[in-house]
């Protein structure tokens, strides 16, 4: 099970404008190498790391013992169609996606739904990050 970042992915967490005491949520985190980055640099804040695939949860949780450990990382088996704020969870700062075909394109009606649900997770002025830029893009959540 991977533990540290490829260099592109590496290079994606860098450009992400992370400071301590953020709320992030990643969105299709696989084996959970980039949240375990993530939570490393937010100090208090917290990270959330979702993926529609249980598999890749249950390998993401069992390398990152540590890190939940700490309370600053969970993980949630949900796909981000289906995503929900659950009762009294804060929204989040920031939100990140590598490769999830929701957000890039691929599959346009499960990106205006994924929009939707964003929209409702992400606090004012919440901003949502995926790949494709150099290394990574904003992506304006308005319609």
């Amino acid at each position: 099970m991977p533990r540290d970042l490829s260099p592109r992915l590496a290079a994606f967490v860098e450009a992400l404008p992370l400071k301590p005491g953020l709320r992030v949520l990643e969105i299709g985190c696989g084996p959970g190498v980039a949240a375990r980055a993530v939570a490393r640099r937010i100090g208090g804040g917290h990270v959330l790391a979702i993926d529609r695939s249980a598999r890749a949860i249950a390998q993401a949780m069992a390398g990152s013992a540590a890190e939940l450990a700490s309370g600053h990382l969970t993980f949630r088996h949900v796909a981000i169609e289906d995503f929900e704020l659950e009762n009294g969870e804060r929204p989040y700062d920031i939100a990140f996606a590598v490769r999830v075909g929701a957000l890039d394109g691929r599959h346009p009606e499960a990106g205006r739904i994924a929009r939707q649900q964003l929209r409702r997770a992400l606090g004012k002025g919440g901003r949502l990050y995926i790949d494709g830029g150099d290394p990574l893009c904003e992506v304006s959540l308005d319609d």
